[in-house]
């Protein structure tokens, strides 16, 4: 059973060393496996002696400081994180670390760098919502290269997950980045959503996620791909460069345009990802013949199970709307088309949280006479006739090469 210590959400404000010092007696640091302070603020006195006692642990494996600096000094957080940082610095325990929602800015990630550029057992990394901008976020995308670089000829990199989501990294950052994962080339988990990268930029990313093939969550929500980053986006899903692909999340990325059908979508069409589950294409101008395609492979995708395709050029009535809800609800999938049924959804999935775990024996029910064979006879002329239309409509969708 692992050992955690944990002040998470108390709101604390610890200032000096004794602020630190009075919630740490008594703990053993060389039991702790988890340590978890986000949301609490954190001064530059307290950060020291807390590094001291972070240097003093070795089984260390999760270190979650998130949202440790609420109303610090710009100048306060540069000593506080580095004291920090440093003591983290060879723990060969260390798989995860989150510093989310800390205004690092550009001018306070310096402190990070030593860390992170030699941080081998390093497995998850969470930096949401740190405003680095474009040079911020180079500095931790050169760190990371760094340290794939560093690696022994035969050496493979431990790094399988980066969250960097709302930071501004934009196309300044986006070739170091795309750099970074391409050094790497272990990734599993990626998700970069509202960072203000625009067409070339992504061109770039898509490239160095390219490189990471047993990547099985892809979320580039919100940034702008247009149609240069929709085409280098499509050549990858064409090669099937992620076999293991199961979550993508394109939503806000305009990946398609009035009167066309997404190369995106295109390249979705051909069922290479057959192992993904969600697919998330929300408000990317798209029209009734990208739902036919989508509806049209649904069958060579078994695992999907959801997608969200909210505030498109769409009509809930549209024959490709139709075609794809009715291919979705013939493999137990759902999709989503608005507020209504995203709300819907999120009370099913509260609903089976809070179910029992254990089922009730149902009642033992009389059994029916002959009808059942007439109904399935029906049910299976109904779902004919919807293969039929929907064979019809994909018969008016042209694909342009």
């Amino acid at each position: 059973m692992s050992s955690v210590f944990s002040l998470l959400g108390k709101g604390l404000k610890l200032d000096t060393r004794a602020d630190i010092e009075a919630r740490l007696a008594g703990v053993d640091p060389t039991t702790i496996e988890e340590i978890h302070l986000g949301g609490n603020t954190i001064g530059v006195e307290a950060a020291q002696a807390l590094a001291e006692f972070l240097a003093k642990t070795t089984q260390l494996r999760v270190a979650n400081f998130a949202d440790i600096f609420t109303g610090r000094l710009i100048t306060e957080i540069p000593p506080a994180l580095s004291a920090i940082c440093d003591a983290l610095i060879g723990k060969p325990t260390l798989v995860e670390i989150d510093l989310s929602d800390n205004a690092f800015g550009g001018r306070s990630v310096d402190p990070l760098v030593p860390f992170l550029s030699s941080a081998r057992s390093l497995r998850v990394l969470k930096l949401n919502n740190n405003g680095l901008g474009p040079a911020g976020g180079t500095v931790i995308a050169d760190a990371l290269r760094t340290l794939a670089d560093s690696l022994d000829k035969d050496e493979k990199s431990q790094l399988r997950t980066i969250i960097c989501g709302r930071n501004r990294l934009e196309d300044g950052s986006a070739d170091a980045w795309a750099a970074a994962l391409r050094a790497h080339g272990t990734l599993e988990e990626v998700r970069m959503p509202q960072n203000g990268i625009r067409m070339a930029g992504i061109s770039s990313l898509v490239q160095g996620l390219a490189a990471n093939a047993d990547l099985f969550h892809i979320d580039l929500q919100d940034n702008t791909f247009a149609a240069e980053g929709a085409k280098k986006m499509a050549a990858e899903l064409d090669r099937g460069s992620w076999p293991l692909l199961r979550q993508l999340n394109l939503s806000d990325c305009v990946i398609g345009e009035e009167g066309e059908v997404s190369p995106v979508v295109e390249a979705l069409s051909k069922g290479l990802h057959n192992k993904l589950e969600i697919l998330q294409l929300q408000n990317d101008n798209l029209e009734t013949e990208a739902f036919a395609l989508l509806a049209g492979v649904v069958e060579k995708l078994p695992q999907l199970r959801k997608v969200e395709a909210q505030w498109n050029e769409v009509d809930e009535d549209d024959e490709g709307v139709v075609a794809l809800l009715t291919a979705l609800k013939r493999q137990g999938g759902k999709l989503v088309l608005n507020d209504e049924d995203e709300e819907e959804e999120e009370a099913e999935e509260e609903a089976e949280e809070e179910a029992p775990t254990k089922q009730s024996v149902p009642p033992v029910q009389p059994s029916a006479p002959a009808a059942p064979v007439a109904a399935e006879t029906a049910s299976q002329a109904a779902a004919d006739k919807a293969a039929d239309a929907l064979a019809d409509l994909l018969g008016k969708v042209s694909i342009q090469s």
